[in-house]
């Protein structure tokens, strides 16, 4: 699947704001302002000024509605979820060349909140998921304790699991000493 620059760090992006969320007892990294300012910091979120409590409101409903789009059953019910996201944000399409990157396209209009700036480029991201019929590549880790969203772009559409690293190795650990133990039993 080809996948544009733009769209691959707007989908990196919808992947871990998601994975703020407190879930699994994890607490919610987006728990304060500060935290809002390291996430816009790190994913390099350009033209975002002054930051507040009503920011970072706005940003978790944001994330609240990624997460329901990962969750649609289907490509309409995540079509429609998209649309409404998108349009709530007041999408502005203008082409730019700022920072060091070559031409690309910005969805949100110019001064717009960090919330419609994640909901109008991130959400068109994700439209562009949908159009490719390629919405089941939006998926959660199958690791029992995880939960934690990814956008599987493997060829065969094969990836379980957020990292193999860790969440894949470990299933893999645990399922190799239970046959381990299985066959000394035996």
């Amino acid at each position: 699947m080809l996948i544009p620059h733009d769209t691959r760090i707007a989908l990196d992006t919808v992947v871990d704001l998601m994975n703020t969320a407190p879930e699994g007892g994890r607490g919610d990294a987006l728990g304060d302002v500060a935290a809002l300012y390291a996430f816009v910091g790190s994913h390099e979120i350009s033209g975002v000024g002054e930051l507040g409590e009503r920011d970072l409101r706005a940003v978790r409903d944001v994330r609240d509605r990624f997460a329901d789009v990962f969750a649609a059953p289907d490509a309409r019910t995540a079509a429609e979820l998209i649309n409404r996201l998108v349009a709530a944000a007041g999408t502005t399409p203008q082409l730019t060349d700022h920072d060091g990157y070559d031409w690309h396209v910005h969805y949100f209009a110019p001064g717009a909140s960090v919330a419609d700036h994640l909901a109008a480029d991130c959400g068109m991201a994700l439209a562009f998921i949908v159009v490719a019929g390629e919405q089941d590549r939006l998926r959660r880790c199958e690791a029992p304790d995880c939960g934690r969203a990814f956008v599987d772009l493997s060829r065969n559409r094969s990836r379980r699991y957020c990292d193999s690293r860790t969440c894949g190795n470990r299933l893999h650990v645990a399922a190799y000493r239970a046959r381990r133990k299985e066959a000394a039993a035996g």
